[in-house]
């Protein structure tokens, strides 16, 4: 079996993926030793893939060493039990070009999530020349990482389905509109995967058909979320749709100020020492602390 087939293989088992944060000491370290509570939980509460090194692990704070020491720490921790998906992607494609190279030779990490380039805007064309160069660059299978709220530039549906074209493209990581998500699902290749980046969204997208969601959420709402996708397999759309309207203002209070302190808090009062954030992020103020916890509290 090749490397792109049984990442597809793997990946077609996992609708929720969790984005998972880089736990800090108060003096800015990598808190290493806070990694093993957190990710069992996650995966005995239905996490079936982790990113590594994404925006919510505050990966424009991490160095190039940093990146390599979690994803070999997770490894270890994680040995095999759910697809690793490793945040590859800078806005310099010759970067991005060379570190997926690097991380496709470490042979553990399933594939490469790639952000749109940031800062230099490119235009669309220029967008999939980048992500076409990149996936061209190993066998390391890429995932397509769209969110304009964090990067200014917009990849258009049409230009993503070009890219669903390319062999070694599978998914996206698509963080803008049910309207989107729809039209990419209709019009590229059966076989490409269709994640939602918006917790929010996680109930429409899989009604839609795409493969699940890529969760900030799931760090602690991955039971419901779970018992939701199961509700929609069995078509039982009502108990569904129940739960996501319970747990959406939960979703909702995560993004209340910059991510991931919100999530940190609640992770931080349950004792999983996620520790604050690297600056320029800060961690949420006691009062925002308070609210977003006292909304996870409800019953």
């Amino acid at each position: 079996m090749t490397k792109l087939s049984e990442t597809i293989a793997k990946l077609q088992k996992a609708e929720i993926i969790t984005a998972l944060i880089t736990p800090f000491k108060e003096n800015g370290d990598i808190h290493f030793d806070a990694y093993p509570k957190l990710i069992e939980y996650l995966l005995a509460h239905h996490t079936e893939g982790l990113i590594l090194a994404g925006t919510t692990a505050e990966s424009p704070t991490l160095t190039h060493d940093e990146e390599l020491e979690i994803f070999a720490y997770v490894n270890k921790l994680v040995a095999g039990r759910v697809p690793l998906i490793a945040g590859v992607g800078t806005n310099d494609t010759r970067d991005s070009v060379a570190f997926v190279k690097e991380v496709a030779a470490l042979g553990y990490i399933d594939a490469g999530l790639a952000v749109t380039p940031y800062y230099n805007k490119p235009s669309q064309e220029g967008v999939y020349q980048h992500f076409k160069a990149i996936a061209e660059a190993s066998e390391l299978p890429i995932i397509v990482y769209n969110i304009p709220g964090r990067v200014v530039t917009k990849i258009e549906p049409e230009t993503i389905v070009r890219l669903a074209q390319l062999p070694n493209i599978i998914a996206v990581k698509e963080c803008t509109t049910v309207e989107n998500i729809s039209e990419i699902i209709e019009k590229a290749p059966a076989d490409f995967m269709v994640y939602t980046g918006e917790d929010a969204q996680a109930f429409h997208a899989k009604a839609l058909g795409a493969q699940g969601v890529v969760s900030v959420a799931s760090h602690i709402l991955g039971n419901e979320i779970f018992a939701m996708y199961e509700d929609l397999e069995n078509g039982d759309i009502k108990g569904a749709a129940a739960i996501q309207r319970v747990i959406s203002p939960k979703m909702n209070a995560l993004f209340s100020f910059p991510s991931p302190a919100p999530i940190k808090a609640v992770l931080n009062a349950r004792g999983f020492e996620a520790g604050p954030c690297r600056l320029p992020l800060v961690a949420a103020t006691s009062e925002e602390a308070h609210s977003v916890i006292e909304i996870f509290d409800e019953k």
